[in-house]
């Protein structure tokens, strides 16, 4: 049944049977007929079928996440039984949203070096919400995000650090003397996070509190084009010192500091809280008790 269960996550993932086929490695005609074997297995249909795959069944969708957890605990033993004779082998799924796309590396670089066979996919394009929802739904082994407490009801959280914002700007753009207060660096031209983001929307909330608001020019959802257009000179953002550090030096930007109002968001791991608790997660949590102690 394991086989069949992979080939039917596959195909709730790919929404196309050949795509399916193709990941899980397996003619067309063999994925089709495993999944009709557990159909008749469980006694339910999963798989709306017409000239090609028309999305889940009522019961498949009931049956998606029980496949997903099963599939994870035969690997979670499977690396358990392993991990006492050798070394942690196999895939960590890490999502983080994208303000934690440059910080990531503070916690992969350490894990990566301590189980040397552990391959680690890390997606950076995630919304805090997608995130949480992929770890529950087991699509993912852990997630960076900005964690309050009702976002992470039943998964286990471990905050990490807190975000510290300063001003940067290009060449020219402040004077050696200038040391701008928030109300000056708002008056910049700004480029900034867009403001469906997690990060903007935090920035956006403490501003409104000290009856002030941004108005940026530019919005993106890339880190790398907001420096970009920092670097050009014509640009001012505000954001997380955290971010600036991994990237090291980055010529002809200056970093200044903020005062009131202090924004403080918290960014925490977040790993499902089913027990036992996967090797490869209890590996990746030790590791960032370590970095973050």
């Amino acid at each position: 049944m394991l086989r069949q269960l992979e080939y039917f996550v596959a195909l709730a993932r790919e929404q196309h049977f050949a795509r399916a086929a193709a990941a899980c490695y397996v003619s067309q005609p063999a994925l089709s007929e495993a999944i009709r074997k557990l159909e008749a297995e469980l006694g339910v249909p999963l798989v709306r079928r017409g000239h090609s795959f028309q999305g889940l069944t009522a019961e498949g969708k009931k049956v998606l996440p029980w496949a997903r957890r099963m599939l994870l605990d035969h690997e979670a033993l499977r690396q358990e039984v392993e991990g006492l004779q050798e070394a942690l082998s196999g895939r960590l799924r890490l999502g983080v949203v994208p303000a934690v796309s440059s910080t990531v590396v503070e916690l992969t670089v350490p894990f990566a070096a301590s189980h040397r066979r552990v391959s680690i996919q890390v997606q950076t394009s995630l919304h805090s919400s997608h995130i949480i929802e992929q770890v529950r739904g087991f699509e993912l082994d852990a997630g960076i995000i900005y964690a309050a407490p009702e976002d992470a009801q039943d998964l286990v959280v471990l905050p990490l650090y807190t975000e510290d914002h300063v001003l940067i700007t290009g060449p020219g753009m402040l004077t050696e003397a200038a040391v701008p207060g928030w109300r000056q660096a708002l008056d910049l031209p700004l480029c900034l996070l867009d403001s469906r983001m997690r990060g903007r929307q935090v920035l956006d909330a403490a501003l409104e509190r000290h009856g002030m608001s941004a108005s940026p020019r530019i919005e993106t959802d890339s880190v790398l084009s907001l420096l970009s257009h920092v670097a050009t000179g014509q640009w001012a953002s505000i954001v997380p010192r955290q971010w600036l550090a991994p990237l090291g030096p980055l010529p002809g930007i200056r970093m200044t500091a903020l005062s009131e109002p202090e924004l403080s968001p918290q960014i925490s791991l977040v790993l499902n809280a089913s027990e036992p608790m996967p090797l490869m997660s209890r590996a990746l949590l030790r590791t960032a008790r370590e970095v973050y102690s």
